[in-house]
C-alpha cells in the first residue's frame, strides 16, 4: 500500500474521501494510508458509516460527505461491504440521480461526459469479496427490507490494489467466512448454464488456489503466501461471477438485508444445502471442480461430502439458527430470495416450496 501516493499521482487523484465499514475504522491500514498519503501533500478525509450491509441511507449520507468536502475518488478500503459502500458512493456522488434509479433491472442512466462519475480506488483487506473487480455493489433498501443489486456500465475501479499483508492481522473467524466466500462465489460461477470459458477457467483457478490456501490461512494466519494465494483466488472469484451466481447467494443476500449477518459466514452456512439441491446431474462440472480442489474421489457425493469437512475444519457453524436466525422468518427470506439477481441464474429451477425447504433446513441443520 506504500505505493498509493503515486497512484494517486498518476490518476490525478489531490482529494480523495476514504470509505470504509464501521468496524475497520480503528484499523491500523486506515492511518496507515492517511499517513502515506498526508507524505505527499494529497488531502483526504475518512467516511466510515458503512454498515456489513450496505444501507441506501449511509450512502446517501457519504454522497453528501463526498460533495461537501469538494472530494475528487473514492479510496474504499475494507472488506466486501466497504467497497460496496464506495462503489454506490460514486455511483451518486456528482449528479442527483436517485441511488435506486441505478438498480440492475432498470436501464442504465445517462451520465454526462462533462461529469463523469469519481475515480474509484479499490483495496481489500479480506480474501473474500472479490468486489475490487466489478461495478456492481450491493446495497439494502430499507424500504423493502431488500438487498439489491445497482451498478452502472461506466463505473469501474481504476485501480485494484492487492496487498497480501493488509491481510495477515485478519482475525481466524473472519478468515474463515470470507476466505469460504471466495470458494463459494467461484463454485457458483463455475456452475451456472451457458458458455462462458474465460469466466468459467478463472474460478476453477480460484478453486485450486483455495484448495491449496484457506486451510493454511486460516491456521497459519502469519503464512504470507497462503494469504497472497487467498487474495488472488478471491480477485478471480470476483471475475468468475460475472457470469452469475445462484441460490446459495440469493438466500444469503435476503437474510443479510434482514439481520445483517455477516455475507461471507451466511453463504457458508447456506452452501451445503444448495449443493445437495442444484449439483446432482452435474457430474463433469463436479469432475472439474473436484480436480481442481485436488479431491481423489470425483463423485458428486464425494464432492459435497468434502466440501462438508473443510466445512467443519474452518469453524463454520452448522446452521443459520446458530446465527441467530428464527424460524418464523423462512417464508419471507424464500420469496425475497427468488426476486433476487442471483435466483434467475442457478443451474437448477426451483419453486417456492423447494425454495422455502431451503431456507428452512439452513435455518434448522444445514449439514
Amino acid at each position: 500500500m506504500g505505493e498509493i501516493s503515486k497512484f494517486c499521482e498518476s490518476l490525478d487523484i489531490t482529494n480523495p474521501l476514504i470509505v470504509t465499514d464501521r468496524n475497520s475504522k480503528e484499523l491500523p491500514f486506515i492511518e496507515e494510508l492517511k499517513r502515506f498519503l498526508i507524505e505527499s501533500n494529497i488531502e483526504s478525509d475518512l467516511f466510515f458509516e458503512i454498515s456489513p450491509n450496505p444501507r441506501d441511507d449511509e450512502i446517501a449520507t457519504g454522497s453528501s460527505k463526498f460533495q461537501s468536502g469538494n472530494h475528487d475518488a473514492v479510496i474504499a478500503i475494507g472488506g466486501g461491504s466497504a467497497m460496496d459502500g464506495g462503489k454506490a458512493i460514486c455511483l451518486t456522488a456528482n449528479n442527483d440521480i436517485p441511488l435506486w434509479d441505478f438498480e440492475w433491472k432498470q436501464p442504465p442512466p445517462i451520465i454526462s461526459k462533462n461529469n463523469p462519475f469519481p475515480k474509484l480506488i479499490c483495496i481489500p483487506t479480506t480474501a473474500g469479496t472479490g468486489a475490487e473487480t466489478d461495478s456492481t455493489a450491493m446495497i439494502t433498501d430499507l424500504e423493502k427490507g431488500m438487498k439489491l443489486c445497482i451498478c452502472h456500465p461506466d463505473l469501474k475501479p481504476s485501480l485494484a490494489l492487492l496487498d497480501p499483508e493488509l491481510t495477515l492481522k485478519l482475525p481466524t473467524n473472519l478468515t474463515a467466512w470470507t476466505g469460504a466466500d471466495a470458494m463459494i462465489h467461484s463454485l457458483e460461477a463455475y456452475c451456472v448454464p451457458g458458455f462462458n470459458p474465460m469466466c468459467d477457467g478463472v474460478a476453477l483457478e480460484s478453486l485450486s488456489l483455495i484448495s491449496k490456501s484457506l486451510v493454511l490461512a486460516v491456521e497459519e494466519p502469519q503464512n504470507l503466501a497462503a494469504r497472497g494465494g487467498m487474495l488472488v483466488a478471491s480477485c478471480l472469484g470476483g471475475i468468475a461471477f460475472l457470469k452469475g451466481l445462484g441460490l446459495v447467494h440469493a438466500i444469503s443476500h435476503m437474510v443479510g438485508a434482514e439481520f445483517d449477518t455477516h455475507h461471507g459466514l451466511t453463504n457458508s452456512i447456506v452452501l451445503p444445502v444448495v449443493t445437495r439441491f442444484n449439483l446432482p446431474g452435474m457430474d463433469e462440472k463436479v469432475r472439474r471442480m473436484s480436480e481442481a480442489m485436488q479431491y481423489e474421489d470425483h463423485s458428486i457425493e464425494s464432492f459435497i461430502s468434502n466440501i462438508d469437512e473443510l466445512l467443519d475444519r474452518i469453524n463454520i457453524p452448522r446452521s443459520l439458527g446458530e446465527i441467530g436466525i428464527p424460524e418464523d422468518s423462512a417464508k419471507r427470506i424464500a420469496e425475497k430470495a427468488m426476486l433476487d439477481l442471483a435466483y434467475a441464474t442457478n443451474p437448477r429451477s426451483s419453486s417456492f416450496e423447494q425454495v422455502f425447504e431451503m431456507v428452512s433446513t439452513s435455518i434448522a441443520k444445514a449439514r
